[in-house]
């Protein structure tokens, strides 16, 4: 059996494993701290100890993120928690999974991110192992999309602004153009949308994303270009509009009127003046 020990609070990192539902009732928290400080800790928080100490923190935490919180803020020193084993921290993830889906449905995003945390805390191999303890009653098809959906975390998970917001369907969309290799075109588009809201993404990315699924790009040829990637930094990124295409000029480059200048005689050679 895990052992059940007094843990001091300061050495529990409440962040070592990406949660899938960080958001805390302010009133329910409350209640909470009112009910440890009458009646005491009824429920053992469970944490496992970190390969390596990290910013102090010996221990991460797996569930009781409401009451390590709460007895945080009434000034405990110590709280009761098990310490998982490598041979029932993977049950342990589970049962924090399911209970979670449970009190409040875990969106798609935070679902994904969940599975590519574990497996970076060293927890699982792969995320296919992963999604396989964590979500063991899924269907295969289900499987599939969730790995697709990893995917998506893995390479855009830092650029895309209030991820859990977005539907199963756009992170299909989304996972459909990563895998036909359009990582790079997705990461240009939205690079320059850093500090923009999600809708304000997903509105730049939708025609993007359009233009992918209508024209896919042969893989021979490489055709139709959308991302082109050149010296010191200058990328060129083709993005529809209603009446056409857009080329956007990013990197140092682009930033003197010159390089643009230059684009336009060369098009002006090609086709003369109307």
């Amino acid at each position: 059996m895990d052992p059940l020990l007094p843990l001091p609070l300061t050495e529990i990192d409440p962040h070592a494993l990406l949660r899938d539902r960080t958001a805390l009732d302010p009133d329910a928290l409350h209640q909470l701290q009112h009910s440890i400080a009458t009646q005491g800790l009824r429920s053992p928080i469970e944490v496992w100890r970190l390969s390596s100490p990290r910013n102090g923190h010996t221990y991460g935490l797996i569930s009781g993120l409401r009451r390590l919180t709460a007895a945080r803020a009434l000034g405990l020193l110590t709280i009761p928690a098990f310490l998982r084993t490598p041979e029932t921290l993977a049950q342990a993830l589970a049962a924090m999974v399911t209970e979670n889906e449970v009190r409040t449905p875990v969106s798609p995003f935070e679902k994904a991110s969940l599975i590519l945390n574990a497996v970076d805390e060293g927890h699982f191999d792969t995320p296919d192992a992963a999604i396989a303890a964590l979500f063991p009653s899924l269907p295969r098809t289900s499987r599939l999309r969730l790995r697709a959906h990893v995917q998506v975390v893995e390479a855009l998970g830092p650029l895309l602004a209030q991820p859990e917001t977005l539907a199963t369907r756009q992170l299909d969309s989304l996972a459909s153009a990563v895998a036909s290799g359009h990582e790079d075109l997705l990461t240009a588009t939205l690079q320059p949308l850093a500090g923009a809201g999600g809708e304000t993404q997903w509105t730049t990315l939708r025609p993007v994303l359009l233009d992918i699924g209508r024209e896919p790009t042969n893989p021979t040829t490489r055709r139709p270009r959308r991302h082109l990637s050149l010296r010191q930094g200058l990328t060129i990124t083709r993005e529809p509009t209603p009446g056409g295409y857009l080329l956007r000029f990013t990197g140092p480059q682009a930033r003197t009127g010159g390089l643009i200048d230059d684009v336009l005689d060369k098009v002006e050679e090609w086709f003369g003046r109307g």
